[in-house]
C-alpha cells in the first residue's frame, strides 16, 4: 500500500466500524493517528493493534458533545506527535431513529440531543482543529455524513437535518480557510456493514438490501477509508468543498 500520509498527524473522532477502518487505513498509509471515541477502551484497543503492526496510533476517550473532551483529544495529538494535519469527524447520535417518529411526533429532547452531538459536535471539532492546522500551513478536514442528508425519509428528521448542517459547515470551512491551505469535504456513506450491524440484522434482510444497490453489495468501513485516505493526502489537494457519496450507486445524484 502507498504511504501517501507519511508525516501527517490525523485525529479520527469516533471509532466503531467506520472509524476503526479509517484509523487503520490512515496509519497504514503512514499517518500518526489519534483515535477518540466515547468508548475509550475500544479506541485504545484499536490503537494498540495498529501499533502492534508497526503503525503510530494512540487511543483516547472522546465525547463529541463536550468541548473539553474535544480540546483534550486535540491537545493529545499535538503533545504526542507535534501538531495536527487532519481531522476526520465521524461520530453521530442516532436517537431519533429509535423513536420512529416523524416531525410531528418527534420529542424535542431527542431532537436537541441529535443536533447537539451531530451538528454542534462537528462545529466544536472544527473550532479546535483548524487553529492547529493553520500553524502547519495546511490541513484536511473530512466529515462523515449520510445519504439521509439528501435522500427523503419518513423518519429520522433530526438526523437528516444534523447531517445537512454538516454539509453547510464543510462548505464554510472550505471557502473561508481554503486560501490558508485547509481543505474540507464530506463523505456520505450508504449502508455500511460492520460487526454490530451483522450481529443484529437478519441475513435475508441484508441480502435484500444489497440487491437494491447497483453494485450488488453493502459497503464496508474500508470503502469509506479508501476515499478518506485520498482526501487526507496531497493527491487530493484539488478536492475541496465536495459531498462525495460512497454508496454503491444507491443515490446517483449530481
Amino acid at each position: 500500500m502507498m504511504r501517501r500520509l507519511e508525516g501527517k498527524v490525523i485525529l479520527v473522532a469516533g471509532a466503531g466500524g467506520i472509524g476503526s477502518a479509517l484509523a487503520r487505513r490512515y496509519a497504514t498509509e503512514g499517518a500518526a493517528v489519534v483515535l477518540g471515541d466515547l468508548d475509550g477502551a475500544a479506541a485504545q484497543a484499536v490503537a494498540a493493534e495498529i501499533a502492534g503492526e508497526g503503525g503510530q496510533a494512540v487511543g483516547t476517550s472522546l465525547d463529541g458533545s463536550q468541548e473539553a473532551s474535544i480540546a483534550a483529544a486535540v491537545a493529545l495529538a499535538v503533545a504526542s506527535y507535534g501538531g495536527l494535519d487532519g481531522l476526520h469527524a465521524n461520530f453521530a447520535s442516532f436517537r431519533d431513529g429509535e423513536s420512529g417518529a416523524d416531525v410531528l411526533g418527534l420529542p424535542l429532547d431527542i431532537y436537541d440531543e441529535v443536533m447537539r452531538v451531530n451538528a454542534r459536535g462537528f462545529l466544536l471539532c472544527t473550532r479546535h482543529t483548524v487553529p492547529e492546522m493553520l500553524k502547519r500551513g495546511s490541513g484536511s478536514i473530512v466529515y462523515t455524513s449520510s445519504g439521509a442528508a439528501h435522500m427523503p425519509d419518513v423518519v429520522r428528521v433530526a438526523y437528516a437535518m444534523s447531517k445537512a448542517a454538516g454539509h453547510a459547515l464543510m462548505r464554510h470551512v472550505a471557502k473561508r480557510f481554503g486560501p490558508e491551505g485547509i481543505r474540507a469535504n464530506v463523505i456520505a456513506p450508504g449502508v455500511i456493514r460492520h460487526a454490530k450491524f451483522d450481529a443484529v440484522m437478519d441475513p435475508a434482510v441484508v441480502t435484500a438490501m444489497a440487491e437494491r444497490i447497483p453494485v450488488g453489495r453493502l459497503g464496508e468501513g474500508v470503502d469509506i477509508a479508501a476515499l478518506g485516505a485520498l482526501l487526507m493526502s496531497d493527491e487530493g489537494s484539488f478536492i475541496s468543498g465536495q459531498v462525495l457519496s460512497v454508496d454503491g450507486g444507491g443515490s446517483m445524484r449530481l
